[in-house]
């Protein structure tokens, strides 16, 4: 590679970590603003909808443009999503209702959904040698878990400090560096054959995606497990699903190629990675309540600081390791720490030591969630043609988001249930009625169990911790499976690419 290609890659490289920085940042830092939001603009309501049009749209996009970037050019989408994002970004800054801001989290998210996948193509493409492209897509995978565990702190810095707009504007000036590098120092080649979109699997994918989201999102909350408003989500998901793998099965160009989930490498991987989302949100939502309200922690950054170094850390280092130990060896690794990080954690004691806690989550950064950052990415990068590097790369994120989403909800149902059953069981104890009964569960008053009287109040945190232990039930259950799925993979590991992919070149199929 001579002086110029190895600029023009430096360049490349520092512009895909601002972008990933950029949007994976922007969710997280986003929720610790949204008190400040609801004092400006109002709309207490509907302020679970800043949170799940972004999600939303950032998930059910994500395979369509990890596609479009095989078809057109990873420069061409990456730079599309980067301007949507800069534009929600900016809109979001200037929105004066809840209205207002949930639709211009739309764009962003849409924004999101091309920036994650395309990143880790570019690096796929760029570097003939794999174990170049594993090196970096680990330092590309910590800067992804760096962003869900710091967003909130910085979020709150921000908001206090600044104004809750800064936690949008502050997207500007780093995704216009990310949109300028990446314009002149990213060279493509161009393809003469015209490609054909599958508008229809499109369609079908992005109505299934939503439906199976928006009633994982419900559920629960808005309405009952079993109303017909959910279970008419859950159909829809489930038709619309059959019916896209049908389209997919006869299309010239799908969407989602059905066929690289005959690899058992790309199948295993995406069941991996749906458990790693699984621990991963479940911990990033979980955790911090148990931190402040079980613990009794002034923050929750006692335990979101060690899994974040600790999380970095791992993802790094088993980027490296991936040219030394099988793809199957790394993820089983990962999923045994993980499954050991869950079942610890399903016997959390409100009087664990803070050096205890510390341990634990480093063992579930650097061993559960790390690890899979970068060892994801590039068992599947290496398991499918080139020509399917984008859709490949988009894989993984989204599986990631559906194991989160689901872990999340289902996780949700356990923990209020089990709060439920216990502070139901003590009322008689606390001669509490129907209406306090259930004014204990609500979050608002679990953040201010001070102003209860000493014994109820240390009760209900009991209960809390309880519940929130019952929770990691459903992480533990899924990481057996993952377990299972990384021993299934095969013995594949990095290898050389092709002759004829030039280093420093993005070829289009």
């Amino acid at each position: 590679m001579n002086e110029v290609t190895k600029k023009s890659t430096g360049l490349i490289i520092l512009s895909i970590a601002l972008g990933l920085l950029m949007s994976s940042l922007d969710n997280t830092i986003v929720s610790a603003s949204i008190t400040k939001v609801i004092e400006d603009i109002h709309g207490f309501d509907k302020v679970a909808w800043v949170f799940t049009a972004y999600m939303l749209a950032a998930t059910s996009t994500m395979l369509v443009f990890g596609k479009m970037s095989d078809l057109f050019g990873r420069k061409r989408f990456y730079l599309i999503g980067i301007s949507l994002f800069l534009i929600g970004s900016a809109l979001c800054g200037v929105a004066t209702t809840m209205n207002q801001l949930i639709w211009f989290r739309v764009i962003q998210g849409i924004g999101s959904g091309a920036i994650f996948p395309i990143s880790f193509s570019i690096i796929y493409t760029i570097f003939a040698d794999p174990k170049q492209a594993a090196k970096l897509s680990g330092v590309l995978g910590a800067v992804f878990g760096l962003s869900s565990v710091a967003g909130p702190q910085l979020g709150t810095w921000i908001s206090e400090n600044i104004g809750w707009r800064w936690c949008f504007y502050v997207n500007l000036p780093i995704g216009i560096a990310s949109f300028f590098i990446l314009l002149f120092a990213l060279k493509e080649s161009r393809s003469e054959k015209k490609p054909k979109i599958d508008y229809l699997g499109t369609f079908l994918l992005i109505i299934s995606i939503v439906s199976i989201l928006l009633g994982l999102e419900f559920g629960g909350k808005t309405y009952a497990w079993d109303s017909w408003q959910i279970i008419g989500l859950f159909l829809i998901g489930l038709i619309g699903t059959i019916a896209f793998i049908a389209v997919e099965r006869k299309a010239e160009e799908p969407v989602l190629p059905l066929k690289i989930f005959k690899s058992r490498m790309v199948t295993g991987t995406s069941i991996i990675c749906f458990c790693q989302g699984v621990i991963m949100f479940s911990a990033i939502s979980y955790l911090p309540l148990f931190s402040v309200i079980v613990l009794k922690h002034a923050n929750s950054n006692e335990i979101l600081t060690p899994m974040m170094f600790s999380l970095i850390v791992g993802a790094i280092t088993f980027g490296m390791l991936q040219s030394k130990f099988a793809f199957r060896t790394l993820m089983a690794f990962s999923m045994i720490m993980g499954l050991i990080a869950a079942f610890l954690l399903m016997n959390l004691s409100h009087e664990i030591s803070n050096l205890q806690m510390t341990l634990l989550m480093i063992l579930l950064g650097f061993g559960a969630i790390g690890p899979i950052m970068s060892v994801g990415q590039n068992a599947i990068a290496a398991s499918v043609e080139t020509r399917y590097i984008g859709v490949s790369s988009s894989i993984v994120g989204f599986w990631r988001s559906m194991g989160g989403v689901m872990g999340a909800s289902i996780m949700a149902v356990l923990v209020n249930n089990s709060l439920k059953d216990q502070i139901t069981t003590g009322a008689a104890q606390y001669n509490l009625n129907a209406e306090q009964m259930a004014s204990l569960t609500k979050s608002e008053n679990l953040i201010h169990l001070q102003n209860l009287a000493p014994e109820l109040g240390e009760f209900v945190r009991n209960a809390l911790g309880t519940a929130i232990n019952k929770g990691f039930i459903v992480a533990a259950i899924l990481l057996i499976i993952g377990v299972i799925a990384s021993l299934m993979v095969g013995p594949a590991r990095l290898s050389k690419k092709p002759e004829g992919q030039e280093a420093g070149v993005s070829h289009i199929a």
